[in-house]
């Protein structure tokens, strides 16, 4: 994955913390090494005139790269116990110390380098300009190639805990199978890889044409509770503009946009924000992490667009019955998302009432073959026109019957069981109480109130009073009460849908 990023910005200097009670010794080694250079970088000197003061600046910077420490100060052995407490308690082994002292015998070198974790040991007397710059040199490179070794390590070690959590976060959002359920855990587990707050995942709309925030389709988003047409704001949407034009990752300041085009033609931008720096290790993370959903999510684009469009062809096949039996327009619509929000509201598993939404025009879909006579007859069908009418669900089971495919099979089962009735009375089978698939209990509830509340060429619409009358009397006898008591409970969020969908 390749991202554009701001130009690396000039390294630190080394930090040298001189620890030493003479202020003389800090101005010396100060002008001695005001010239020095490894790597480009300077030196910046910290200054402590005693043991205490090493020790609290030692605790306040953890990247000093060199101590040049004075033995005898508070106590004739105050440096030694700063080596000590900065090895042992402490656990810096990467700071390089220099002991130089005026008092040899007060730490003699032989037992200093045995009993201490010092790197050099130098006597006042002898550094001179010469050596104090080739000792510094020496220790500041052990430093700085000490320090990449255990970068080095420490990224193994990242990475590798990284990639276990790219496993598991992969595996996890590879049992979603809709795009949205995708969508939501791919992006939970981006946020929980970089340790973000928010953050969205978007779709480019393919239609030519399309500006501003309608050019994009929000996906999931993690981390801001506003609503999702204020998701965008000018600044934003001309960075989302730009990524699409240049088709490349970018961080904008403190937002990352991560630009993943796939198969199928709709590109995804990964919105992060709150990001500072995208790290390398973060990057190769991203990367892993990517390439092994990148699969799965074209899978999923490919399978949502085959459910839309079976979804779209079954409404409009309910739309032909419903039309040619002079039935509302928005009857299949209504009775659609009506079935899908008593089956929500029932505890149903959603990707199971989403198939139940895509299936349910189709239950009359066996009215197909009912002659015009029988279908558009204006008055009381006689016992032989309705001996006819009765044939339409086995007409669909039928039409429906031998196809694999979840929503066509929830299809079959829905045409030719919405006419049971609770108490066994109805037909094509005389199905009762629970024998009847749950679908089908569901979509005659939404059909019988949607009869009801619409107006009709034979009735007026109903009071919504009347409407839930007819249906507690109908509850154990015609219909389903468990079903018919959540519509009851809900009766708002079903007139809403009627709103929405208006003849």
């Amino acid at each position: 994955m390749q991202f554009l990023q701001a130009e690396e910005p000039s390294l630190p200097p080394w930090k040298v913390l001189v620890v030493d009670d003479e202020p003389d010794v800090h101005t010396v080694t100060r002008l001695t090494l005001s010239r020095f250079r490894l790597d480009g970088r300077s030196l910046q000197f910290l200054n402590a005139y005693s043991g205490a003061e090493a020790r609290k600046i030692l605790g306040e910077h953890q990247d000093i790269a060199l101590i040049f420490l004075d033995v005898v100060m508070e106590t004739e052995t105050a440096g030694l116990d700063v080596v000590r407490w900065l090895r042992g308690e402490v656990g810096n082994t990467f700071t390089r110390i220099v002991l130089r002292t005026g008092q040899p015998g007060q730490a003699p070198e032989e037992s200093v380098i045995v009993e201490y974790d010092i790197n050099d040991y130098k006597e006042k007397t002898e550094l001179d300009r010469k050596k104090l710059f080739t000792t510094t040199f020496a220790a500041l490179r052990a430093y700085r190639d000490i320090m990449e070794v255990e970068q080095a390590h420490r990224f193994q070690l990242s990475y590798r805990e990284g990639l276990e959590r790219v496993i598991d976060a992969s595996a996890l959002i590879f049992r979603q199978r809709n795009l949205h359920d995708f969508a939501q855990g791919l992006l939970q587990q981006v946020v929980a890889l970089l340790q973000l707050e928010h953050s969205m995942l978007l779709r480019v709309r393919g239609a030519s044409g399309i500006q501003g925030a309608d050019r994009y389709e929000i996906l999931a988003r993690l981390g801001d509770e506003e609503q999702a047409t204020e998701a965008f704001d000018t600044v934003l949407l001309e960075q989302l503009d730009a990524t699409c034009v240049n088709k490349i990752s970018h961080l904008y300041g403190d937002t990352f946009i991560g630009y993943f085009p796939n198969r199928s033609g709709k590109t995804s931008l990964l919105v992060l924000q709150g990001v500072h720096d995208v790290s390398e290790i973060d990057a190769k993370l991203l990367e892993v992490f990517s390439s092994g959903v990148a699969i799965a999510f074209d899978n999923i684009l490919l399978n949502q667009e085959i459910s839309d469009t079976q979804g779209e062809l079954i409404m409009r096949l309910g739309d032909v019955v419903e039309s040619r039996s002079h039935e509302a327009g928005n009857h299949v619509r209504r009775m659609s998302e009506i079935s899908y929000m008593i089956a929500l509201q029932s505890g149903m598993d959603p990707e199971e009432a989403m198939i139940l939404r895509q299936a349910a025009p189709m239950h009359d879909i066996g009215k197909i073959a009912t002659p015009d006579a029988v279908l558009l007859k204006p008055g009381k069908l006689d016992v032989e026109e309705w001996e006819i009418m009765k044939q339409h669900p086995e007409v669909g089971m039928s039409i429906l019957a031998g196809s694999q495919r979840p929503i066509l099979k929830a299809s079959a089962i829905i045409a030719h069981q919405h006419h049971e009735r609770y108490d066994g009375h109805g037909y094509p089978q005389g199905l009762a109480g629970e024998d009847i698939h749950p679908f089908a209990r569901i979509v005659a509830v939404a059909d019988v109130f949607d009869a009801l509340i619409q107006k009709r060429v034979y009735k007026p619409a109903w009071p919504v009073d009347q409407v839930l009358q007819h249906l507690e009397s109908a509850a154990g006898s015609h219909l389903d009460p468990y079903y018919v008591n959540i519509l009851i409970k809900n009766v708002d969020k079903a007139l809403e849908i009627n709103s929405r969908y208006p003849d």
